[in-house]
């Protein structure tokens, strides 16, 4: 898949670590909070809603506390109001970086994330220093052990995707955010397990990072990542065949 990066396969392992400490929850809670607040409770009628609510039954978020966090942004409950705000930057060996946030205080987040960019070697940048060279795409992935690869891409390109590949051992699925919706229900309705889906920011082009510096900028990543405020990361950098990156 053009601009695809091993960062993507990282992060995947990663979640699985992150859902057991139950930092999952805090970040999806959040979304579903600013979603509703923007574009109503009715999931029907707000597509952000509407995937953050399927990324919070994904993660086995209990329903009471899904709605709890609907009433909070719509106001029916009490809630914190959580501002967006993106960072862009570059990473050790020029690897571009950008970070999105939700957060109640944009002066302690902003302070935060430019500390951990100067941490580990990086740098953070002006607004559309690097996000021009991302752009947004629905993806999903599916595990290869379900389903033949030419049935899948048959069934996705017919829903409305624009490719398919295979990473190991998942295939994934990319389609414009316009289609991410009918293309994740095509899939469901013929018996597959979807294993994550999500609207992200896909690089265009890659920059190769070894050595030293692919240490540092794992670092970079999984620490903007752990950071409470931060709810994705997106980085052009591939990290292939980097010692240790198994364990990531």
């Amino acid at each position: 898949m053009s601009g695809h990066s091993k960062w993507s396969t990282i992060k995947r392992k990663k979640a699985k670590v992150d859902a057991q400490r139950g930092k999952v929850f805090t970040k999806l809670i959040k979304e579903i909070i600013t979603a509703a607040r923007q574009g109503g409770g009715d999931e029907s009628a707000n597509p952000r809603l509407r995937v953050a609510i399927d990324a919070a039954k994904e993660a086995n978020m209990p329903h009471a506390n899904i709605e709890k966090a609907v009433k909070k942004g719509t106001g029916e409950l009490e809630g914190v109001v959580y501002e967006e705000r993106n960072y862009e930057g570059y990473g050790p060996g020029g690897v571009a970086v950008l970070v999105e946030t939700l957060t109640d205080n944009i002066n302690r987040t902003t302070a935060e994330v430019r500390h951990l960019f100067t941490k580990y070697n990086g740098n953070l940048g002006e607004t559309n220093c690097v996000s021009w060279m991302f752009e947004k795409k629905g993806m999903l992935e599916v595990e290869c052990s379900q389903c033949d690869e030419e049935q899948l891409m048959d069934l996705v390109l017919e829903a409305g995707a624009d490719d398919l590949s295979a990473d190991e051992d998942v295939f994934e699925i990319e389609c414009a955010p316009e289609n991410f919706s009918q293309v994740k229900k095509a899939v469901e309705e013929a018996g597959i397990s979807v294993a994550s889906a999500e609207i992200t920011m896909n690089p265009t082009n890659s920059v190769k990072v070894a050595g030293k510096e692919a240490e540092q900028t794992l670092k970079l990543l999984e620490a903007l990542e752990d950071n409470d405020d931060v709810q994705k990361v997106h980085s052009n950098c591939d990290f292939d065949d980097m010692p240790g990156d198994e364990e990531a």
